[in-house]
């Protein structure tokens, strides 16, 4: 029987009694445990894009480009190389070129590679949103109250 990857969900005492109760054809399987983060809210999705959207239209630029320079500015990211001969255009959603550099005589472009706005966790994306809230902030685009935000669970 091949190896077999499972997904089990619950707190610590459903995870370890599934655990201590293995059937003989459990025991082939693969188990990863890892922490919980709770995913992103879609009203924390929709007030981003709607930030994106006043910001863009505010600074004469297309949504697209907002929304890269904020994951650039306030997301998460990896410097990543890749062997120079692969074309990066496909492997990654949001990604820039960082230079080049060189090991055990092969050569490597290094990829800045950005985590998409769609799988943050809520603490990624109250610190993304956070920082659009400023940008917005910062050239005059009304924004919610802080009260408000909290409330509706944004930040």
């Amino acid at each position: 029987m091949k190896n077999q990857m499972e997904t089990i969900r619950g707190n610590i005492y459903q995870i370890t009694t599934r655990l201590m109760n293995l059937s003989p054809e459990d025991k082939q399987k693969t188990f990863e445990l890892s922490e919980y983060k709770e995913k992103r809210s879609l009203s924390q999705n929709a007030y981003f894009w709607k930030l994106c959207s006043l910001l863009a239209d505010k600074l004469n630029l297309s949504k697209e480009d907002v929304h890269f320079q904020m994951l650039k500015d306030y997301g998460q990211r990896q410097i990543i190389p890749i062997p120079e001969k692969i074309d990066a255009s496909g492997l990654f959603d949001y990604y820039e070129e960082k230079g080049f550099t060189e090991y055990k005589k092969a050569k490597f472009k290094m990829y800045a590679v950005y985590k998409p706005s769609h799988k943050m966790n809520i603490e990624e994306m109250r610190i993304l949103l956070q920082g659009t809230i400023q940008e917005c902030e910062s050239v005059e685009i009304p924004t919610l109250k802080y009260e408000d935000l909290k409330g509706m669970r944004l930040i």
